[in-house]
């Protein structure tokens, strides 16, 4: 089996810290690369020769939020398929709707607890080879995951 590629951009080291270690407790063979803006995260695309199966992008961030990273990826003919989930803190409808409208396949809502981060995480990265898009609304209803339809 192939190694797993993911691309976090979070600018919170204790998000990223838990978010990698979550993944690493799920399967040995992903890859995540993590940068702390969107900026960053932009310049880690364009220096790779392997397109991630997913992108994770915090709203929040210094430099490039994720709503611009997410505009630019969705406008970038090299990038636009990538599926991109907005990642924050916050579960304010609003938030999901422009996620939705931007192009986000869904909006995750940041859990304190390991055990449901890691849930969420293992359908999404068991997912990433057969079509995550499709996969997606199949997902149990959770708290944390709010699905788009398309």
């Amino acid at each position: 089996m192939g190694k797993k590629i993911i691309l976090l951009a979070d600018d919170d080291s204790d998000d990223t810290e838990m978010f990698c270690e979550a993944l690493a407790d799920i399967d040995e063979n992903i890859i995540c690369h993590c940068a702390e803006n969107g900026d960053k995260a932009l310049k880690l695309l364009h220096n790779e020769d392997k397109i991630p199966g997913v992108v994770f992008l915090d709203l929040n961030m210094p430099i490039l939020n994720g709503w611009e990273c997410l505009k630019q990826l969705k406008s970038d003919e090299r990038y636009k398929e990538i599926p991109v989930i907005m990642i924050s803190t916050s579960s304010h409808k609003n938030d999901m709707d422009t996620a939705a409208n931007l192009g986000a396949v869904c909006y995750f809502v940041k859990p304190n607890n390991f055990n449901d981060l890691k849930q969420v995480l293992r359908f999404i990265t068991s997912n990433l080879e057969n079509g995550l898009k499709e996969a997606l609304p199949n997902f149990e209803k959770n708290r944390y995951l709010h699905v788009f339809s398309f």
